[in-house]
């Protein structure tokens, strides 16, 4: 393994949600800011960290939405189109990460062989361990799960130390601070916390998942430069989401 001087985590999963790939309000791809993420993941993975990424799709098609709005389209369908806008972040962030110089490989759940090597969990551990950066794409190949969760599930199955959840707000706060200015935010706040409010974090899904393996969840803007690095080093930033045990004193 790599040496890691200066960060509490051996290996991380970062989610990064779909509106990670575009300029704010805006859809599609937008290389610049993939570019900015991607010099953000050299420095980490220059830092010995073994890191792997769960893209989001949101920026070309939600599945979820696009199904409710569109009376012609199964819903199964439409989140599968969803999980295969994914796939094309992830090419995107794929030959952002390798034109500077960063080894990646790109795993899908759908079985695409001509863009992406299948997800297998040995195989993409190996790859961690040699350095290179393994992007997840298309959830985890079945309808009507979100890629929350497939995030959640990935961590436990690669058994990383963190679910770093990059975001465009700086943690978790007790309502929506666009509709209360008032909302309270937290530094960290249990699982059993976050399931009670029904608090907008992840599904609940998502949550038990990380509860059940004892992953913590770190939620923070991905949007300030050097965010990423300083959440991966483990920094006290965001919100940290952990068992009520391990709650800071």
């Amino acid at each position: 393994m790599s040496d890691n001087e200066g960060s509490s985590y051996k290996r991380v999963l970062l989610k990064l949600s779909g509106e990670s790939f575009c300029r704010a309000g805006e859809s599609g791809i937008s290389m610049v800011d993939v570019g900015s993420i991607s010099e953000q993941i050299k420095k980490v993975v220059e830092s010995g960290v073994q890191l792997a990424i769960v893209c989001g799709g949101g920026n070309i098609l939600r599945g979820k939405e696009f199904a409710a709005v569109s009376a012609q389209i199964n819903p199964s369908s439409a989140h599968y189109m969803g999980m295969l806008a994914t796939v094309i972040n992830g090419l995107a962030l794929q030959d952002a990460l390798e034109n500077i110089g960063v080894p990646t490989r790109l795993q899908s759940a759908i079985r695409m062989e001509g863009v992406a090597e299948p997800f297998i969990r040995r195989r993409c551990v190996r790859h961690l361990e040699k350095g290179r950066v393994v992007i997840l794409a298309a959830g985890t190949g079945s309808p009507f799960v979100t890629t929350d969760t497939a995030a959640a599930l990935r961590s436990r199955e690669i058994e990383a130390d963190v679910l770093l959840k990059g975001t465009k707000v700086d943690g978790v706060y007790s309502e929506d601070p666009k509709k209360n200015p008032h909302a309270v935010r937290y530094s960290e706040i249990s699982y059993q916390d976050v399931l009670h409010q029904n608090l907008e974090v992840m599904d609940a899904q998502a949550i038990h998942h990380c509860m059940e393996h004892g992953i913590p969840i770190v939620v923070f803007n991905f949007q300030k430069k050097g965010n990423i690095e300083r959440a991966v080093a483990g920094e006290k930033m965001g919100t940290r989401v952990c068992s009520q045990s391990e709650l800071r004193k």
